[in-house]
């Protein structure tokens, strides 16, 4: 018996065996009619293969029937491709600084489903062991820039809803994905852990109240009229968080951002008054008890109306801090809570799309007290954000130009913030002109670079020069652990910078080679000679910038990238030398700390 002769089922099961690869099964369709037959485009073989080579895409067909799975095969691949070929060019196009605002032009034209090439992008950041890793950071770049694009669409789609159809916990989502667009973030699996909650509230309800209405399979829907049945919710939800799951207002680390994305709430059960009233309005809502977001100063509350509903008596409502583990509040005791007494007009309901204003604004504070950031990506995610639903807030717009200008990025963009600016305020027309000007010549000085400047460690000018890129370094005075992917012969800050940085003080002052580092702790270092020392236990340096400057880490040192490698020829060669030396040759730590020049 030949194998054309088995059973249908059974030869499909052959040829869907993993061992086959697509060139395989492209081979044995051209063999002959009955193989043919059982490879064609919509059949269960080609959807096999699909489906062992990138499983996570079969979510986005809901209906597989009538699918030509070859042809969808071949779409994948061809954009596996496309992306790899984008992603290799960004290092050639953009190693000298920051990928423009038209850099991703190539990416908004592509013609395959987008899904296809974030799953290439994603199969790239997926990649085992420390190689590909100028290839990582820009795929990492790029689908970032992708996902927040789609986001932002998402988000205004939901601003243009009507009020009563914009939940509040899809819009903290929103806000969530856009801030952290790599993490597996969605509305349905954050909606399901807030329905696991609900549902434990109701197990407390039934002990309490076997026939409260919120037991009903149409619960939420309806809400519930009496204030005592009301109440027992309430107490119920208190119960379930607080004293069963343990949720806390997060006093002792307030201002960690991770206290304002709705899905590290759930996971740590911490947050701030904002982040816990969304969740426990959710809750409440499901319930069907009605409470309702209040934009209070310095402490987000929510109101419970004791009165009749859509009074506007502030005394009408109790008031409930999420933050305090669910306590109802008097008026006297909100303004106890934050120590003065406001107007009536604070105790009032907010939109939901000032509930998101209110959260972006949050994260706004959070991006300008960053420290280790060098990029500031919180404050400009939160910037655009905020933008998004204010496009014409010129204060806003005005920090987003002086952002960009200060890191040195986008003059282009920066050049059309600063008109929209001038034409919503011409009064601003000192500090548009300022930054117009200075913008202009940013652009002209880029138009005058020819070039990367090369630099030979055989220069003769470069002969104090002793330590290379890609070394893993150690600084003598702070102890932080760092990796070198620059160098001058000599200080080349300005005396402003030498000045404040003490550099004077230091035995060889500026006369001496000073190093480019990036830092473990996310920061960019301009680093003496004498306060670097090789370190004895080399290790990876986890700075984002890592992969713009080298594509490996072998375990004591970095590889440079093409890129890095153009502008210091000669340096890869004396770092694989000195990692010989030291860390090969079973010296003793004292001798090979000790080494310098050779």
């Amino acid at each position: 018996m030949g194998l054309t002769d088995l059973p249908g089922e059974l030869l499909e099961l052959i040829l869907c065996c993993d061992v086959l690869g697509a060139a395989d099964i492209g081979r044995v369709s051209c063999t002959c009619r009955r193989l043919r037959e059982a490879c064609q485009p919509r059949g269960k073989v080609w959807r096999e293969r699909f489906r062992l080579r990138w499983p996570s895409l079969l979510k986005y067909y809901s209906h597989t029937d009538g699918v030509s799975w070859l042809e969808e095969y071949k779409a994948r691949h061809n954009a596996g491709l496309e992306a790899q070929r984008i992603v290799a060019s960004f290092s050639k196009r953009f190693f000298s600084e920051h990928v423009p605002c038209d850099g991703f032009s190539d990416i908004e034209t592509l013609g395959c489903p987008s899904h296809f090439f974030e799953d290439e992008l994603m199969c790239i950041l997926n990649m085992e062991g420390r190689k590909g890793l100028t290839w990582k950071y820009y795929a990492k770049k790029i689908l970032y820039f992708l996902r927040q694009q789609n986001i932002l669409k998402n988000l205004k789609e939901y601003l243009q809803r009507p009020t009563d159809r914009q939940s509040f916990l899809e819009g903290a989502v929103l806000i969530d994905q856009y801030c952290n667009p790599l993490s597996d973030i969605c509305l349905k699996s954050v909606q399901a852990q807030v329905d696991d909650i609900t549902d434990k509230v109701r197990k407390v309800l039934r002990t309490k109240n076997p026939r409260h209405p919120s037991l009903a399979s149409k619960a939420g829907e309806v809400l519930i009229p009496e204030v005592e049945l009301q109440r027992q919710v309430l107490d119920a939800m208190n119960c379930v968080l607080y004293e069963q799951l343990k949720y806390k207002g997060n006093e002792l680390d307030y201002y960690n951002s991770l206290n304002s994305y709705i899905h590290q709430v759930l996971i740590r059960r911490t947050g701030i008054p904002i982040s816990l009233s969304v969740l426990y309005l959710t809750i409440a809502r499901q319930l069907g008890v009605k409470l309702e977001p209040v934009n209070f100063p310095s402490h987000f509350l929510l109101r419970w109306c004791q009165g009749k509903e859509g009074s506007t008596d502030i005394f009408d409502y109790t008031y409930i801090d999420a933050f305090g583990k669910g306590k109802q509040l008097t008026v006297k005791e909100c303004e106890y809570l934050i120590g003065h007494h406001v107007t009536e007009e604070f105790y009032g309901v907010v939109t939901s799309k000032e509930v998101l204003q209110r959260m972006v604004g949050n994260l706004l504070n959070l991006g300008k007290r960053e420290s280790t950031d060098q990029s500031y990506q919180l404050l400009r995610d939160s910037l655009d954000l905020y933008l998004a639903m204010y496009p014409d807030n010129v204060q806003h717009l005005m920090l987003q130009a002086r952002l960009y200008f200060h890191l040195g990025i986008w003059p282009e963009k920066v050049l059309d913030i600063l008109q929209h600016i001038q034409a919503l305020d011409p009064s601003q027309h000192g500090a548009v002109g300022y930054l117009v000007q200075h913008t202009l010549e940013h652009i002209e000085r880029r138009k005058e670079e020819v070039g990367p400047e090369v630099k030979y460690r055989s220069d003769e000018k470069h002969k104090d020069v002793c330590f290379s890129i890609g070394l893993i370094m150690k600084h003598k005075r702070y102890g932080y652990n760092c990796v070198i992917y620059g160098w001058d012969p000599a200080c080349m800050m300005g005396h402003e910078w030498i000045r404040n940085m003490n550099v004077h003080s230091l035995t060889h002052g500026p006369h001496q080679p000073f190093y480019n580092v990036l830092v473990e702790d996310g920061s960019c270092r301009y680093a003496a000679q004498e306060n670097l020392e090789y370190n004895s236990e080399p290790r990876e340096i986890p700075h984002p910038d890592i992969g713009r400057y080298f594509s490996e880490f072998t375990g004591i040192h970095y590889l440079a990238n093409t890129e890095l490698e153009i502008r210091y020829p000669e340096d890869m060669d004396l770092t694989r030398v000195t990692v010989q030396m030291i860390y090969s040759s079973g010296k003793e730590e004292g001798s090979y700390l000790s080494l310098q020049c050779f």
